[in-house]
């Protein structure tokens, strides 16, 4: 192992600057890095360090293909370089690839001090599992060589080339690894800048990763992460300093934007954020976060929730109203025949609590009137058919006040419901985000205990009431679907652990079962590709990382 300056780090600060960027908009992405670069400075940094391509936002998918979009990129970047001064500055941004091939560009990192670059880094790992795609984009980087920067070796890595340890990933996806490299070329500081999407459990194993190479190789290592949401990927932040014991030594605040210092020879006070307390107090400040960002992203400022007296909308109804200001969230409650008194009472409860404005709208005249459309239909022999007209009624109502207040709709399904098609495409599918859509039933209810820790935000009785769509007389979620807790255990070996039906049973479920629930989930491929975009939360949510054909054979 080679010497490590030590000694040159005793005189240096670094800034992390975790910045929430907005795909697309250079002016205000550089205007942030502005910002955090000066406050940088006046607190004696000598290097601001911001995110993995923080001058575009990350992921920018197929905008990468618009010529303008890649020099718009490129002047943002000469703009930094002319406009910030007297610090240097690491940056990810979108690099030009100067032979021309198929994939003509590189996911790069420039080091710039005073209007000079110092070095680029390109991006050698690139992922594309799950959510990743970067190889449809970019060309992989060909070397980790460190740079000299006031007398220390600095190796730079681009996010997914610091997750292929072979101590931590015992099957590796990759034949190289680029921090490995770096080491045994002599750096002193390893400093990584990312834009990694969280999901329940990774900030801890991305810690446990960070300390592991640390320890190993005997050197300091800044992480640094991109906050936010952007579409259904949501982002931590979470940015890190580890001293060479592997010790923490900062750690940036979880899911807000935040400039943090850290003293490689951890000999400063820095500053170490609490982590969020537990798995559901990290799942609802993501959740907030991506309902916030989603919401104002695209231009709105007030949403609307069709509030029916359940456990889905009530969350629904807490999170939004905590993300965007209660007075901007509109809950509307459609009773109908079937729906209970203690609905009614729930719903006006839990909206006087937060302070949103509410809304009752009865759908019988409605539903009447198109039971009375056509002798097809029947009260008599109510089945599914009648139940689906219940559900398009409302989203049809949620729909015409979303066009009317320019208000986005807000879906209320939970993932279990998605997962085997227990909700109507054109009814209760309708809106514009699916904020909980990534939640398995039984993580809903531990939400929803965890919001109430301080309190009754979401009635008591909803949270321990017979779930139930209340769409024909003594409905339960259970005359349909197996217990949720049996339910989402299988949910969560077939889709997440990508685990076969034999497997499953093996584990100890009932076989019958396993295959109405991997049978329901197959068939209803078609109604999750034409949902809302949903917040992502777990290592597999429906969308985009788990791109399945609609018309197939059912996989063993």
């Amino acid at each position: 192992m080679k010497n490590r300056n030590h000694g040159c780090m005793d005189m240096v600060r670094i800034a992390a600057g975790q910045i929430n960027p907005i795909i697309g908009d250079f002016e205000g992405n550089c205007r942030k890095m502005e910002t955090i670069a000066t406050r940088a400075k006046e607190a004696g940094c000598q290097l601001v360090v911001f995110p993995e391509l923080a001058v575009s936002g990350y992921p920018p998918r197929d905008l990468l293909e618009r010529p303008s979009f890649i020099t718009d990129n490129l002047s943002a970047v000469a703009h930094l370089m002319e406009s910030i001064q007297g610090i240097a500055v690491l940056l990810g941004y979108v690099e030009q690839n100067g032979e021309r091939g198929e994939n003509n560009l590189y996911n790069s990192a420039m080091l710039f001090e005073d209007g000079r670059v110092i070095h680029t880094v390109r991006k050698r790992l690139l992922p594309t599992y799950d959510v990743f795609d970067e190889r449809r984009y970019f060309a992989p980087g060909h070397e980790s060589v460190p740079v000299m920067w006031h007398g220390l070796r600095l190796g730079i890595t681009i996010c997914e080339d610091m997750w292929n340890d072979k101590e931590v990933f015992a099957s590796r996806k990759y034949r190289v690894d680029p921090v490995a490299d770096l080491c045994d070329k002599g750096a002193d500081l390893l400093i990584n800048i990312s834009a990694s999407p969280f999901h329940a459990g990774k900030p801890a194993f991305r810690e446990r990763l960070i300390a592991s190479v640390a320890t190993r190789y005997q050197v300091p290592i800044l992480y640094v992460n991109q906050v936010g949401g952007n579409d259904s990927l949501l982002f931590d932040g979470a940015s890190l300093g580890f001293n060479k014991d592997g010790e923490l030594a900062a750690r940036a605040d979880s899911f807000v934007e935040e400039l943090l210092i850290f003293d490689p020879m951890g000999d400063a006070s820095q500053h170490i954020a609490e982590a969020p307390e537990c798995i559901e107090a990290s799942v609802y400040q993501a959740l907030v976060m991506g309902t916030r960002d989603y919401v104002t992203k695209c231009g709105f400022k007030k949403a609307v929730i069709g509030l029916s007296g359940g456990i889905d909308s009530a969350l629904t109804l807490a999170i939004a109203a905590e993300a965007l200001g209660a007075e901007n969230v509109t809950a509307v409650f459609m009773p109908s025949e079937y729906t209970s008194s203690d609905n009614d009472e729930d719903t006006r409860s839990q909206a006087k609590h937060l302070g949103c404005p509410y809304h009752v709208v009865p759908i019988a005249p409605m539903f009447d009137a198109f039971l009375g459309a056509s002798e097809t239909f029947s009260r008599e022999e109510h089945g599914i058919t009648e139940q689906n007209i219940q559900a398009r009624v409302r989203g049809t109502l949620l729909m015409a006040l979303s066009n009317k207040t320019g208000a986005l709709v807000l879906t209320t399904g939970n993932k279990s419901e998605l997962a085997v098609g227990y909700c109507t495409l054109y009814g209760d599918m309708n809106g514009g985000l699916a904020l909980i859509s990534d939640l398995p039933k039984t993580l809903v209810w531990e939400v929803s205990r965890y919001i109430n820790r301080g309190g009754e935000t979401i009635p008591w009785r909803v949270i321990d009431k017979t779930p139930s769509a209340e769409l024909r007389p003594d409905q339960s979620d259970q005359d349909e679907l197996p217990p949720y807790e049996i339910l989402d255990a299988i949910l969560h070996a077939y889709v997440e652990e990508v685990k076969s039906p034999a497997e499953i049973v093996a584990l100890g479920f009932d076989a019958a079962v396993v295959a109405d629930v991997v049978r329901r989930v197959e068939i209803n491929e078609y109604k999750r590709q034409q949902a809302a975009p949903g917040l992502r939360v777990t290592a597999k949510a429906f969308g985009y990382g788990r791109r399945y054909p609609i018309a197939k054979r059912i996989v063993s």
